[in-house]
């Protein structure tokens, strides 16, 4: 089927302009494979069903608009307390000088750019793969589009417990700057590894993390999407569970006036577990959009969608979340929840729920909520010789309780509690 000419139009102006990137054998055929799939979908619109909510302009258009650099010595700077590896990256290429020794890790880690000229390497089975998987029944262009040009990323393979969470920090320095990385994880039968993400990247950043989890594998994720307000971020995780695998994926947002998080998880084996949880503050110029599509293809597996949004003075907030139970899935346990804190009149909270299920033994939910902070849960605070400012700020932590509550490592939950009580009081008023 012929795309519209608008969408031509669109995808054809952005492919122009790029060229995809040397590679050997392995990399070749899944460059190759994904530049197809973009020319086939089509780069997002705002009438494709999956973008009505956020407008995808700035994300599709040839040239980076402007993003202005904010001052990292004004940062909080998450996880500095967390003993980890860190692996630096600057406007969306590894910075090897200020990076950690990887090995410390105790996993194996290699960058993209060090082995897309070889012929052979075990990411062949994954790069590019679940990104195809995870465009049926949606497509995810943005995500195929970084699949065929993305130059760098981190290439991660798990063989037991990791010794030091990976820690993954993006610097931008440049204004202009257009980045994208494609990391690949592999987490091997009974490994176990927490991934840490922070910072802005870049003016204009698209981001694709493959995560696959074999079986008793575990794979802990948490990111904090800051400080640069004028940056616009699209990210994508897919991930595949194995049986008895856990996967368990928190983001905190605050700032961006553009930011789209999509997610992708199958429950591919038996008894398999998938938490999925963020918490995102706006204020002002801010566009927040969270899809995630859950696919419960095995028997007696667990997920949790769990989406808290603070909003305030004109921000927005986009909830799309999907659970999906395939026919002979039986015994899934699937909850969802969205909800957003509305601090005045202006903003918006957007949702689209769904919900479809194949098989009859199963406990499915959904939930949705916006509303105004409760006056007089306020009154009492107040009552008690507390001023207004802090206790809307206590009234708000408690609202998001319940997605940093997601957060396995205690350590890690209290940084990011530290940070959203820092960014409340900036914001207070």
């Amino acid at each position: 089927m012929a795309l519209p000419q608008q969408k031509l139009d669109i995808t054809e102006d952005r492919l122009v302009r790029v060229s995809l990137p040397e590679s050997g054998a392995w990399l070749r055929e899944a460059r190759d494979a994904a530049l197809a799939r973009v020319r086939s979908m089509g780069l997002p619109h705002r009438r494709d069903e999956y973008w009505k909510y956020t407008r995808p302009d700035s994300l599709v258009e040839p040239a980076a608009p402007d993003a202005a650099v904010f001052d990292p010595a004004a940062d909080d700077r998450p996880f500095d307390d967390i003993d980890r590896v860190k692996l630096y990256f600057v406007d969306g290429v590894f910075d090897a000088e200020a990076s950690d020794d990887p090995t410390l890790a105790g996993v194996e880690i290699e960058r993209l750019a060090d082995v897309a000229g070889t012929d052979i390497h075990w990411a062949k089975d994954l790069y590019g793969v679940l990104e195809t998987r995870g465009q049926t029944p949606v497509d995810r262009p943005l995500a195929a589009l970084n699949s065929a040009m993305a130059t760098d990323g981190v290439l991660i393979r798990a063989t037991g417990k990791a010794a030091k969470p990976v820690s993954l920090l993006y610097l931008h320095k440049n204004p202009t700057s257009d980045a994208m990385l494609h990391h690949v994880i592999r987490i091997e039968e009974g490994a176990d590894l927490t991934l840490l993400e922070n910072g802005p990247a870049a003016a204009r950043f698209n981001k694709v993390l493959e995560v696959d989890v074999a079986d008793g594998g575990a794979f802990h994720h948490v990111r904090a999407q800051g400080r640069d307000h004028e940056r616009r971020a699209v990210t994508h995780i897919f991930a595949r569970l194995g049986t008895e695998s856990i996967f368990k994926s928190f983001t905190l947002t605050v700032n961006g006036v553009l930011t789209r998080n999509e997610v992708v998880v199958e429950l591919t084996g038996d008894d398999a577990v998938a938490h999925v949880a963020g918490a995102a503050l706006g204020d002002g110029d801010f566009h927040h959009d969270d899809t995630v599509f859950v696919t419960h293809d095995a028997l007696n597996c667990e997920s949790r969608q769990v989406f808290k949004k603070v909003l305030r003075n004109g921000a927005v907030g986009v909830f799309q979340g999907k659970i999906l139970v395939k026919k002979g899935a039986q015994k899934t346990d699937g909850y969802q929840i969205s909800q957003a804190l509305l601090l005045d009149g202006d903003s918006q909270f957007l949702v689209k729920p769904e919900l479809e299920i194949y098989a009859d033994d199963v406990v499915c939910s959904h939930g949705s909520t916006s509303g105004a902070i409760d006056e007089e849960g306020l009154y009492y605070l107040r009552s008690r010789g507390i001023p207004e400012g802090p206790a809307t700020d206590l009234m708000t932590l408690a609202f998001l309780a319940e997605a940093i509550d997601e957060i396995e490592d205690a350590t890690i939950a209290a940084d990011i509690v530290t940070r959203l009580e820092g960014w409340l009081s900036r914001h207070r008023g």
